[in-house]
């Protein structure tokens, strides 16, 4: 089960905002580090597209059009947005297709109903996660869990913007059954960055280096050195 991209003017126009918005920053001369350990001269924001509302609304118009292009809205049931930054996202899509939403925490939240997911879901429903983004695949799978543990099914996730850059990301979502679907990466960012010159060539140019071979750039740079 392969992922989904959209289209390359939905990847330009989405990339676009997200710089016009500050949403990316590139930082190669002071990296960024990411939980799982990567040292990294770029970070990208996507809780920030909620404050612009031009822009949140374009995007949801472009991740919709991509989801039923693609085939997965159909037939689905229920929308959930994974705890916290898919909420928001999983709203707007929940709205724009007339679908009743959900939304899955992290872990049950250990008392009342001890419910990890909250609202109305019926076994053998269909539902569609969605994301603010994914870098590496794994996160994505407590939530699918939660989704096939309470008899339901999940095979789709959405989200805005997909890292594409370490090796093996989505083979652990492959393994588990489910496609991602996104708008944008770092490649599609990079081009129109460069393209509209946001930064400097230098910027550029380290940003460029780490996307050929993260791994390595993380290594020299302090961060972890292997996948």
């Amino acid at each position: 089960m392969s992922n989904a991209t959209a289209s390359p003017q939905a990847a330009h126009e989405t990339a676009k905002w997200l710089l016009d918005i500050k949403a990316v920053n590139f930082r190669p001369e002071e990296p960024y580090r990411f939980t799982a350990g990567w040292a990294s001269p770029v970070y990208i924001d996507c809780r920030w597209i909620i404050s612009f509302t031009e822009a949140r609304r374009r995007i949801i118009e472009m991740g919709v059009e991509m989801l039923r292009t693609n085939g997965a809205l159909d037939g689905v049931d229920k929308v959930a947005g994974g705890e916290t930054a898919g909420i928001p996202y999983s709203a707007w899509i929940a709205e724009a297709t007339s679908t009743p939403m959900l939304y899955i925490r992290k872990k049950p939240k250990g008392f009342g109903r001890d419910a990890q997911i909250e609202g109305q879901l019926a076994e053998a429903e269909k539902v569609l996660l969605v994301e603010d983004l994914a870098t590496d695949g794994g996160s994505k799978i407590n939530f699918v869990n939660a989704i096939r543990n309470a008899g339901a099914n999940v095979s789709d996730i959405f989200v805005v913007f997909f890292y594409d850059i370490f090796p093996g990301a989505l083979d652990t979502l492959e393994e588990a059954g489910v496609k991602l679907h996104f708008l944008c990466t770092w490649h599609d960012v990079l081009r129109v960055a460069t393209e509209g010159k946001y930064f400097s060539p230098q910027a550029l140019e380290d940003v460029s280096k780490f996307l050929d071979d993260p791994i390595t750039w993380s290594g020299a740079h302090g961060g972890r050195d292997s996948y």
